[in-house]
């Protein structure tokens, strides 16, 4: 069975921009706002211990969905392995909260700023709260964004432009990869076969292949506006080397 059926389960539709959608952007901004204006303070906390419990979280978010999508016989090769852009991020995430790996980091603050943020705007999702589904899909599509905001302002990570690059190579290796088992399985993994039915980005990007050679160019265009906007300024690190020298 597979999310087209689950789709016409009536009771229980998610609308885009309803209250409970509005309710966790709103949150998902208010969050943000304080990671960033309390950034000074939360360099003081000894976060290692909420680090793993994080990591730990966004796991077992991603096991119980994957035990219901199983319980409830909607589990399906073509659309339920987790390789998806924002599962993949998920990933990166919780990686990042156990390691701290820069080249992690820098892979998951474009995929999760571009990425998650677009899918927190315009879901692909069927069921509204309080079902599991929506708890799973808002709590790890914010965290994805939170913990990059987070090794950013409060660990002090910052993209440089071989950021983009890396990024860029990593998705272009991705991309085939998807694109082969999309046929094999008969999926639409990363939207890589056609478009998704709900509302989204890709209804502005052009017809199928094409939107895809668009998505490669909005990607290059937005990540080059990420580090531009996260750098690190050259003020700062004159300053961090006349630091050094003294």
């Amino acid at each position: 069975m597979t999310w087209a059926t689950i789709y016409n389960d009536k009771h229980s539709i998610f609308e885009m921009f309803s209250t409970s959608h509005i309710v966790v952007l709103l949150l998902f901004l208010l969050g943000s706002i304080v990671i960033f204006i309390c950034r000074q303070k939360l360099k003081q906390v000894k976060w290692r211990p909420i680090e793993i419990g994080i990591a730990l979280s966004l796991f077992f978010f991603e096991l119980a969905f994957h035990v219901w999508l199983l319980a409830s016989t909607y589990w399906d090769i073509s659309d339920s392995v987790p390789i998806e852009l924002c599962s993949i991020s998920l990933f990166l995430a919780i990686i990042l909260l156990l390691t701290g790996n820069r080249t992690i980091y820098e892979l998951l603050l474009f995929t999760a700023l571009l990425g998650a943020t677009q899918a927190l705007i315009t879901p692909v999702l069927y069921y509204d709260f309080p079902h599991i589904r929506f708890f799973y899909f808002f709590y790890t599509h914010i965290m994805m964004i939170w913990v990059a905001l987070y090794f950013t302002w409060v660990k002090g990570y910052r993209p440089t432009i071989r950021s983009v690059g890396k990024v860029f190579v990593f998705l272009n290796i991705l991309l085939p990869i998807v694109i082969v088992v999309n046929k094999l399985v008969d999926g639409n993994y990363m939207f890589l076969s056609h478009k998704p039915r709900t509302p989204s980005l890709l209804d502005y990007l052009g017809p199928y292949p094409w939107y895809i050679l668009s998505l490669e160019g909005l990607l290059l265009i937005l990540s080059l506006v990420v580090w531009l906007l996260l750098r690190e300024k050259n003020n700062k690190v004159e300053a961090n080397k006349l630091h050094d020298k003294s």
